[in-house]
C-alpha cells in the first residue's frame, strides 16, 4: 500500500501537468488544382518547413497537416503543364496559429488563399 500511494503522489502530479502543458498547434492545408491541367513539383514553403508533391493532377486535391514555428509568408511554387515556373506569395503564417487554409491554384498563375485560422494577427 505505501508503494501504491508513493506512485501515486510521484506520477500523478506529471500527468496532470503532461495533459494540461501539451497543446500542439495546427495547420490543415488543402490545395485545389483548378488550372485546367496538371501541376508538378508542387512546394508549399512555410515557416521552418514545407511540404509538396510530384504531381497534382487537373481538379485534384491534396492535404497536408502543418506546424509553424516562427512567422512568415506562406510560399506556392509549381511548374505548369507549359513548363513555365510558377511562384505565389500568400498570406503570413504566425507560430501557435491553428485552423485551415484553403489553396486554390487558378490558371494564369494566379492563386486564392482561404485562411480560416486563429488567433487572427
Amino acid at each position: 500500500m505505501r508503494y501504491v500511494r508513493l506512485f501515486l503522489l510521484a506520477v500523478l502530479p506529471l500527468c496532470c501537468f503532461s495533459i494540461s502543458a501539451c497543446h500542439s498547434y495546427h495547420i490543415e492545408a488543402t490545395i485545389e488544382n483548378h488550372t485546367g491541367s496538371a501541376v508538378s513539383l508542387l512546394e508549399v514553403d512555410y515557416p521552418s518547413a514545407s511540404f509538396g508533391t510530384g504531381t497534382l493532377a487537373s481538379d485534384d486535391v491534396f492535404r497536408y497537416r502543418i506546424q509553424t514555428r516562427g512567422s512568415g509568408p506562406l510560399k506556392v511554387q509549381y511548374t505548369a503543364a507549359s513548363g513555365r515556373q510558377i511562384q505565389i506569395t500568400g498570406p503570413t503564417l504566425y507560430e501557435e496559429q491553428e485552423g485551415s487554409i484553403n489553396i486554390i491554384l487558378l490558371p494564369d498563375g494566379k492563386a486564392e488563399f482561404h485562411p480560416k485560422m486563429n488567433p487572427q494577427h
